[in-house]
């Protein structure tokens, strides 16, 4: 983009505010913000008026502006948004990973069709600039896996639990009073949010757009004292890790509860930082680590990607004009199921059982089972039963005994 870079922000919450910050604070990019969209037009702001509007024609009809910036946490009018922008030839910058999820083949499309740039580094862990690393640095390696901790809000939690000895409920709190965590932390505790993130990494790992409901998250709403102190005395942490990984022709993926072990990377992220690990054929293993949360990350990394446009920047998706991989959940995955004595689990779903326990109250198991019968067995989504993947386990596709690039180049440290 040879012109100098004339903004329209849609949002000015946590991320607006934090590109305003960061954008004021650089000196090497010639970016101005013309015109402000956003919902409540009485809130008071860091801004003079004059720069705020409620009318989205004000931005998506302005001539001068050139550069469509969507921060707004309602998915369906992000889309909407960032769809009139393309197709008026306006480059985009979004944060907003539940709408590039959910909409990631569309919006592929109306890139190629109407020849403009949409980047979203934001949208996937915040200040870790994995998505163009993906996407450049590993475009001719071949890609094992990606995984890691996508959800500064959780990680948070977890910090709290275990270096504070802080109850789930407590943590939360401190978690949200803090600014990391929503009034209403589904999407967070849940694990939706780094779902989203992984569809987006899929696509840039494997070539793969999925759609998320094909992808299984599992999060810490159940995580109980039981399951707390089990992971103390192993000398465990549990982390919510997503991960991505080929298996053959295969991608397996998913988000879950994971106990790691002190050696392990994630072992040492900690409150609102999120940490990546990629494996691949050439590069055996690299770790990244940032902040995942918060308004001055999030804001730096939307302007990276305004600053990538001055350089005419967008994503080639390479990957996936040569793609012939398919998701997959025909794979074994080693698991410690934790559930009231009151009501029994189907052991019969279990290929194979290492460790048991039971007492009056709640019992638990530690085994191998397909990813399959897992997310559709009877017990996955009752309140009384968690989940989490062992600190031994080993993804193998079922009936078989592959060798992974993890086992061509060991353990990751």
């Amino acid at each position: 983009m040879s012109t100098k870079i004339k903004l329209g922000l849609f949002g000015f919450g946590c991320v607006g505010q934090g590109l305003y910050n960061v954008l004021n604070q650089t000196e090497g990019i010639k970016a101005e913000i013309i015109k402000i969209c956003v919902k409540n037009g009485s809130k008071s702001r860091s801004l003079p008026d004059h720069y705020f509007t409620l009318d989205k024609n004000e931005l998506l009809n302005n001539s001068e502006i050139n550069v469509i910036v969507e921060m707004i946490d309602d998915p369906a009018a992000a889309f909407e948004i960032v769809k009139s922008a393309l197709k008026s030839g306006k480059a985009v910058v979004s944060a907003n990973k539940k709408m590039i999820a959910d909409n990631f083949a569309e919006l592929h499309s109306l890139q190629q069709e109407f020849n403009v740039p949409l980047l979203y580094e934001a949208s996937a862990c915040a200040s870790i600039p994995i998505i163009r690393n993906l996407e450049e640095y590993y475009d001719n390696d071949l890609l094992g896996a990606v995984e890691g901790i996508f959800n500064g809000s959780t990680n948070y939690i977890l910090t709290k639990i275990f270096k504070e000895n802080l109850d789930f409920d407590t943590a939360l709190r401190q978690a949200q009073d803090a600014g990391f965590a929503e009034t209403d932390p589904t999407l967070d505790v849940q694990a939706f949010d780094p779902k989203y993130k992984l569809c987006i990494i899929l696509a840039h790992t494997f070539g793969l757009f999925v759609n998320p409901e094909e992808i299984f998250n599992y999060g810490i709403q159940n995580l109980s004292t039981f399951d707390i102190n089990y992971a103390k005395e192993k000398g465990y942490k549990i982390k919510l890790v997503a991960f991505c990984r080929r298996l053959e022709d295969k991608i397996i993926a998913g988000v879950l509860p994971r106990f790691v072990k002190p050696e392990n990377k994630l072992s040492a992220i900690e409150n609102e930082y999120n940490g990546i690990l990629v494996e691949s054929a050439f590069t055996e293993y690299q770790f990244f680590a940032g902040k995942g949360a918060g308004s001055n990350p999030t804001g730096s990394a939307v302007l990276s990607d305004i600053s990538a446009l001055t350089y005419n920047y967008k994503y080639e998706y390479k990957k996936y004009n040569r793609n012939k991989l398919e998701i997959s959940n025909d794979f074994q995955i080693e698991v410690y199921v934790r559930y009231s004595t009151r009501k029994s689990i189907d052991l019969s779903l279990f290929s194979n059982i290492k460790e048991t326990y039971t007492n009056a109250d709640s019992g638990y198991i530690v085994g191998s089972i397909s990813f399959g019968e897992l997310r559709n067995s009877s017990w996955i989504n009752r309140s009384d039963v968690n989940v989490i993947v062992s600190a031994e386990n080993k993804f193998v596709l079922n009936n078989k005994t592959g060798t992974t690039v993890a086992e061509l180049h060991g353990e990751l440290a």
